[in-house]
């Protein structure tokens, strides 16, 4: 993925969420009942920008037919906080990783951390963990050995991995073609890249995330052409929000959050770029990220 900097800081989670069934929806012009079913694969639910009104989030998220969060773990503290906000509650899964920004921070404490909360049973990829080498806040050497780190984690585990690759190709697809065929699935979320990148990933068998990033006329034109090589079993949808806004969203939010109820407009761009009903494109994505994360 090749998208601005995702900031891993969270707020701490101070009161519990509740689910779809506790409370009435809050109505969002946006969010209004859609007839496809779709799972999120890539919410971050614990950052700041979701603080005041996670509940609502998620309520508008249900409401919109986006039924099931996975919310993404990008450090220790953020993948705690991600199991916390999943546990016991319908519609909500977690993964639990070091994103590159954050490897120099992955010591074998914190690796031990990761181990333990990827055991929870609403625990289910390893992840955010990958390189990036735009904004190199981490030295790349850290960033490679976490890496490995967390792969050698999930194969050990029988876990997936939720993957971030940003201008450092050719070191991920090394590191991760090593390790491939030990792990039982693998996910490039937010993709953003070439043909051959693509073609790259698809040749070991990952998956393949789209965003709103797909709905950019400016830097997400070629991802129109692309995402039909992608085959309907490899394909899901993720908003990654607060990032990621659909630059093509109307009316868009005053605060310019993204967030997970906005997700049927990037099915219906997927479903445009390929040509395919977007009833179709629902169930193909969803039944396959229900396989994804399940816990084998």
């Amino acid at each position: 993925m090749k998208h601005p900097m995702k900031h891993p800081i969270t707020t701490p989670i101070t009161t519990p969420i509740t689910t779809h069934r506790d409370r009435e929806p809050s109505m969002h012009p946006r969010s209004q009942p859609a007839p496809h079913e779709l799972w999120d694969i890539g919410i971050n639910l614990g950052h700041a920008r979701f603080a005041r009104d996670r509940d609502q989030v998620v309520a508008r998220a249900h409401a919109a037919g986006v039924h099931t969060l996975v919310i993404t773990g990008t450090s220790v503290r953020a993948s705690r906080e991600a199991a916390a906000l999943a546990r016991g509650r319908d519609g909500l899964l977690a993964t639990a990783g070091v994103h590159p920004h954050d490897a120099r921070h992955l010591d074998d404490a914190a690796l031990a951390e990761l181990a333990a909360l990827a055991r929870a049973p609403e625990v289910r990829a390893i992840g955010e963990c990958g390189l990036d080498f735009n904004r190199d806040f981490s030295p790349r050497p850290d960033q490679e050995r976490a890496f490995r780190q967390q792969l050698e984690l999930a194969a050990s585990l029988g876990l997936p991995v939720f993957l971030h690759e940003r201008d450092a190709h050719e070191r991920f697809l090394a590191i991760l073609g090593g390790l491939r065929a030990r792990l039982p699935a693998a996910v490039v979320h937010c993709f953003t890249g070439t043909r051959a990148e693509l073609d790259a990933y698809l040749a070991i068998d990952c998956h393949i995330g789209i965003t709103g990033w797909i709905c950019d006329e400016r830097r997400g034109h070629h991802l129109a052409e692309l995402v039909s090589r992608v085959p309907r079993d490899r394909l899901m949808l993720e908003t990654d929000g607060p990032f990621l806004l659909p630059r093509d969203l109307r009316p868009r939010p005053a605060d310019g959050r993204n967030e997970p109820a906005f997700l049927p407009h990037v099915l219906a761009a997927v479903a445009r770029a390929t040509g395919r009903p977007a009833a179709e494109v629902a169930a193909d994505t969803t039944a396959t990220a229900a396989r994804f994360f399940t816990r084998g």
